[in-house]
């Protein structure tokens, strides 16, 4: 069980982006991992049906009793669903299939955007971070998520179609921002999955930092074959090959993130 007792902000991030592929369970356990090891209380929420996070945190989605599906539709609490993911060192609320039907039935239910958020408030002061991987959907699900977050890191790939979809989300927080969520802001734009050889993707990540500025992670994430590997065996990429490229640039964004925190420096490799 986690240690109880606030040291500070809860920081509950969304990760998010409608498209699909574009690194979010990736970014969500690694980062969560990185931010473990460098000794912060970390719980990771798995929103997305395909419960890929929950089976990348080493724990079997077919063997659960009580996933987040429970906490949304108000039978279980989050403390009685959570499980620890020993191996990766942080919390897991984990998911199964049965999410899927969860948007359905949540519809008539009352403040139906802000199941998760109300049922995080037993627990947020035990943990520094709260990090949601919300599944590829602008759906009732990812509302959720979004209602319940302080902030939304938006990773993705510097292609084409990737600018036409950003706009696309960017206008969604502005939406729950005004109507939902008066606090939620954009955390910041990861570029992953990068190849600085490839001429497009060094012009659209040019693109992106001319205009969202600062919000642009300076931390890249390669295509890095432990990366995809690391999921098959149940580990993040640090406890899978820690010298890998792809383990250094989620310690390196860990580092980016804690080095905002006043007194807390960046984690080194």
């Amino acid at each position: 069980m986690p240690i109880g007792g606030g040291r500070g902000v809860t920081r509950i991030l969304a990760v998010a982006n409608q498209k699909g592929g574009v690194g979010k369970t990736t970014t969500s356990v690694n980062l969560a991992a990185s931010l473990a090891a460098a000794g912060r209380r970390v719980l990771l929420i798995d929103l997305d049906p395909q419960a890929n996070a929950t089976m990348g945190s080493g724990v079997d989605k077919r063997g659960l009793a009580h996933t987040v599906y429970h906490v949304l539709l108000g039978s279980e609490s989050i403390a009685a669903v959570r499980v620890a993911a020993a191996d990766c060192k942080y919390d897991l609320i984990p998911a199964n299939r049965d999410l899927a039907g969860a948007e359905v039935e949540m519809v008539n239910l009352p403040r139906r955007e802000m199941r998760l958020r109300e049922g995080l408030r037993e627990v947020a002061d035990e943990y520094d971070f709260i990090l949601i991987d919300c599944p590829p959907a602008l759906n009732l699900i990812t509302l959720n998520g979004l209602c319940a977050a302080r902030t939304v890191m938006i990773p993705m790939q510097c292609e084409y179609y990737a600018l036409e979809g950003l706009s696309d989300l960017v206008n969604t927080i502005r939406k729950v921002r005004a109507n939902l969520n008066p606090v939620l802001e954009i955390e910041g734009l990861l570029r992953t999955m990068y190849d600085p050889r490839n001429i497009l993707a060094q012009q659209v990540s040019e693109q992106l930092q001319q205009h969202f500025g600062e919000k642009v992670y300076r931390t890249v994430i390669p295509r890095n074959i432990r990366l995809a590997e690391a999921p098959s065996f149940g580990v993040p990429v640090l406890y899978h090959d820690r010298l890998s490229k792809g383990t250094q640039a989620y310690l390196a964004l860990a580092g980016e993130i804690l080095g905002g925190e006043p007194g807390n420096p960046p984690v080194s490799g």
